[in-house]
């Protein structure tokens, strides 16, 4: 049985899409299209989520959620980051208040 996060998971097949056929894959059409069309895609579906969350529809919600996740990874992958990397800057922060940490930037 496979442990693995989803997370990760999902991550392993969008690095796998690097450098594949853009004509035959959504990731690799996004790789290359460079890191500011991720980035925009990426925020785009950001407010897609949280009107879905106004709306307080949550199947709309899990959905857009969804999509979010997986364009941060794209944007992760494209610019050299693993879900490893954000789990330790997320374990770092596990023992400070939100308010300690934001005041530490």
């Amino acid at each position: 049985m496979d442990q693995a996060h989803p997370l990760d998971r999902l991550f392993a097949v969008i690095k796998s899409r690097q450098g594949a056929d853009p004509a035959t894959s959504y990731t690799a059409k996004l790789f290359s299209q460079g890191t500011l069309k991720i980035a925009k895609k990426l925020g785009e579906e950001g407010v897609e989520t949280a009107l879905a969350a106004v709306a307080q529809d949550k199947t709309c919600l899990a959905a857009e959620s969804a999509d979010l996740l997986y364009h941060l990874l794209v944007l992760w992958a494209a610019c050299g980051l693993t879900p490893e990397d954000a789990y330790k800057a997320l374990e770092a922060r596990a023992n400070r208040s939100g308010i300690e940490e934001k005041a530490s930037r």
